[in-house]
């Protein structure tokens, strides 16, 4: 199922059902998984391993150098699962030395035409990335974060779990899991409410996520003092541990 049009190098390794469009470039060192759909015009370089049951739309390129002067021409790695989709001309970068050397992205996420995941960026499952949004170096995203279209993300950033970054936002720091962020740059909003309903949290978590958020942001406690209030609510409440430790590690300050 690959077209006679499409460049293949023989030390790719491309299972038997994969198909493969026309005018594709798929580099030496590139896995690709079951199931895997690759349109025309795709450009795959290795390292690179990829999982089933993926599509890659066209003028799509997964695995090329990282863009970052320091880089050398070393062996690092793109990781990605199952199901993703990557739409017209996606670009995701293998990762750096100077990081952990992979740039990991999980699965069931959907990246939309012309999106960016720069180098040692590690995403969860079930993200959604609108047109055009970037993210720097280094980012962690977590499990069903939404991020508007033309949206960008600071390198060495963290973007916790059920986050929703609105459209044109530029995200400069750390945003806690639940936050719906906005502006340039991003500051908090409120609580990613209707996110959280359509992934089944109940009526009462969602009070306790929004009680929290008042915790933090809307009632003039310092940060210390508001992390011990929450630490209380947590022992309780098992929906705001998340909250509480991604605070407690968060290096480059959180949205204020």
């Amino acid at each position: 199922m690959i077209d006679s049009r499409a460049v293949v190098s023989p030390r790719a390794q491309i299972a038997a059902n994969v198909e493969i469009g026309p005018f594709s470039v798929i580099g030496a060192d590139v896995v690709i998984g079951a199931g895997t759909w690759v349109g025309p015009h795709v450009v795959i370089n290795g390292p690179t391993r990829i999982g089933a049951d993926n599509k890659i739309f066209q003028f799509a390129s997964l695995g090329d150098a990282p863009q970052d002067k320091k880089y050398n021409g070393e062996p690092t790695l793109l990781t990605i699962g199952d199901r993703n989709v990557f739409r017209e001309s996606v670009t995701v970068n293998r990762g750096t030395t100077h990081d952990q050397g992979v740039t990991q992205i999980g699965n069931d996420n959907l990246l939309m035409a012309y999106s960016h995941v720069a180098h040692d960026c590690r995403l969860g499952n079930q993200i959604v990335m609108a047109n055009c949004a970037t993210l720097g170096g280094h980012v962690e995203m977590g499990d069903w974060v939404i991020m508007g279209g033309l949206s960008a993300v600071h390198q060495h950033t963290k973007v916790g779990a059920h986050c929703f970054i609105a459209h044109n936002a530029a995200v400069t720091r750390d945003v806690p899991p639940y936050v719906m962020a906005v502006g340039r740059p991003a500051e908090p909003h409120s609580v990613n409410s209707e996110g959280l309903k359509r992934r089944g949290f109940t009526p009462a978590q969602i009070l306790n996520i929004r009680r929290a958020y008042r915790v933090l942001y809307r009632s003039g406690l310092k940060l210390q003092a508001a992390l011990e209030e929450l630490d209380k609510a947590a022992a309780t409440q098992e929906e705001i541990r998340p909250f509480v430790d991604f605070i407690k590690r968060s290096e480059r300050s959180i949205v204020r």
